[in-house]
C-alpha cells in the first residue's frame, strides 16, 4: 500500500459528511434512537511500509495523535515486532462515542440546535408534521427560514374547504402566491403527508397544487365569432367553457380554428360561427354537449400536433370534418413549407384513412424530415374556395 492509500484525518470527516448529508445522524436523533457509538478503520502503513517510507509512516502516525483528534476515540493496534522488524503502534480505527462529539466533529452544532426548536415547536402546533420532520430533517433544515410559514400554510389549508377558495386566498402572515410558488415543492410533500386521501388529487401533478389538492381553479375560457349574423349584440365573445356549455349559439355550423390570425380572418359563412382552438385547449369543446347537433370542422396546421388534435377532437364528436389537412393542400403550397420541431405522439385512432396515410407520411419524412404546412400560410383564396363548396 502507498502512503497516498492510507487514511487521512479529512477522510474521515468527509465519509461522516456524506451520512450526514443524507439524513441518517439526524433521523435518528429526532426519531429519539440511542446513539451507537460509530467506528471505522483506518488504512495505514504496514511494517514494510515503516521500514521503507519512514519519514511519510511517521507523519501519518502523527497525523492521528489523540492531541489531534479531541472527538474522536482512536483505537491502536501494532505493526511489525517480526523477524527482527521493529515494533511500532499505530492507529487502526477510530470511534466516535457521542452525538455531541459528531456534531461537534462535523461543525453542524448550530444546525442541530436550530432543527431540534423547529421540531419542538411543530410537534406542539402540527403533531402530525413533526413525525414528517423526523423522517425529512435535511429537507426541513433546507426550509428553516420559512418553516413556521409552511407549517402555519398547510394547517391553514388542513381547515378549509379548498372547493371555495383559491390558493390567492390563502390567509396566513407573509404567505402570498409568490410564497406559494417559490415553496410548492416542499409544500406538496408536507399535504401529501397532512391530508386525508379524498382532499388529494393522486393524478394530478405534484406543481400543479391548485389541480393537486382540490382547489378552486382558474375558469377555461372559449372564444368565439359569428361568421354570419349574430343574435347578440356582439360578433365575438370570450365565455367560461361551463357556462357556455348549456347555452347554444343558434349555428349550424361549427369551424375550430388554431391560428388567431386565421380564426379572425375567416370570410363571412351564413348560420356558423368559429372556434379558437388554441393548440390543444381544442379539448375545451368535449365542455359543449350542443357540438353534437351541429356541423363540426376542424382545420389545424397539417403536422403531426394538428393530426392529434384532430384525432383528439374526433374522439368526443366522431361527426367531425378536417378541413385543409389533406395532402393536396399541403402540396399545392410547397413554397410554404415548414419544420415542425419535435412530433406528436403516434398510434391516433380516431382519423380517417387518407389522414391516418397523410399522417404517416409525415412522420416517415415522406416529403421532408419533420415537415408541417401551417393554416396561416394556406393561400387565402383556397380558404374561401374551401368554405364555398362548404355552403354549396
Amino acid at each position: 500500500m502507498t502512503p497516498a492509500e492510507w487514511t487521512r484525518p479529512e477522510q474521515v470527516v468527509e465519509a461522516l459528511r456524506r451520512k450526514w448529508t443524507s439524513g441518517r445522524y439526524l433521523a435518528a436523533a429526532a426519531g429519539g434512537h440511542p446513539f451507537e457509538p460509530i467506528g471505522m478503520p483506518l488504512k495505514g502503513p504496514t511494517a514494510a511500509d515503516a521500514l521503507h517510507h519512514y519519514e511519510q509512516a511517521l507523519a501519518w502516525a502523527q497525523s492521528w495523535a489523540p492531541d489531534r483528534h479531541p472527538h474522536l476515540r482512536i483505537q491502536t493496534k501494532k505493526i511489525g515486532g517480526r523477524s527482527g522488524t521493529s515494533s511500532h503502534t499505530i492507529a487502526g480505527r477510530v470511534w466516535i462515542d457521542s452525538r455531541q462529539d459528531l456534531w461537534t466533529l462535523l461543525c453542524v452544532t448550530a444546525q442541530v440546535d436550530r432543527f431540534h426548536a423547529l421540531h419542538d415547536q411543530t410537534a406542539h402546533d402540527a403533531p402530525d408534521l413533526a413525525q414528517w420532520m423526523a423522517s425529512h430533517p435535511m429537507k426541513v433544515l433546507t426550509h428553516a427560514a420559512a418553516w413556521h410559514q409552511l407549517v402555519r400554510t398547510v394547517c391553514w389549508i388542513r381547515d378549509h374547504s379548498p372547493e371555495q377558495v383559491y390558493l390567492r386566498e390563502i390567509d396566513v402572515p407573509g404567505v402570498d402566491t409568490k410564497f406559494v410558488e417559490t415553496h410548492k415543492t416542499i409544500l406538496a410533500e408536507l399535504l401529501d403527508h397532512a391530508l386525508p386521501e379524498d382532499r388529494i388529487d393522486a393524478d394530478a401533478p405534484k406543481n400543479d397544487l391548485a389541480a393537486r389538492y382540490r382547489f378552486r381553479t382558474k375558469p377555461n375560457y372559449i372564444r368565439l365569432r359569428y361568421l354570419g349574423a349574430s343574435p347578440l349584440p356582439f360578433s365575438e365573445l370570450t365565455v367560461r367553457a361551463e357556462e357556455l356549455a348549456g347555452w347554444s349559439p343558434g349555428v349550424r355550423t361549427v369551424f375550430v380554428l388554431e391560428n388567431e390570425i386565421t380564426y379572425l380572418s375567416l370570410p363571412p359563412v351564413p348560420d356558423a360561427i368559429a372556434i379558437l382552438g388554441s393548440g390543444y385547449a381544442a379539448a375545451l369543446l368535449r365542455h359543449l354537449p350542443w357540438l353534437d347537433d351541429v356541423d363540426l370542422y376542424y382545420w389545424g396546421d397539417i403536422d403531426t400536433h394538428g393530426f392529434a388534435i384532430l384525432d383528439q377532437v374526433r374522439g368526443r364528436f366522431p361527426h367531425t370534418t378536417s378541413l385543409l389537412m389533406d395532402r393536396a393542400t399541403l402540396l399545392a403550397h410547397k413554397s410554404h413549407w415548414g419544420q415542425e420541431k419535435t412530433q406528436a405522439r403516434d398510434g391516433l385512432t380516431h382519423l380517417t384513412p387518407e389522414e391516418a396515410h397523410l399522417d404517416q407520411d409525415l412522420r416517415d419524412g415522406a416529403y421532408r424530415p419533420h415537415l408541417r404546412l401551417e393554416q396561416e400560410r394556406i393561400a387565402i383564396t383556397a380558404v374561401r374556395e374551401a368554405l364555398a363548396r362548404h355552403r354549396e
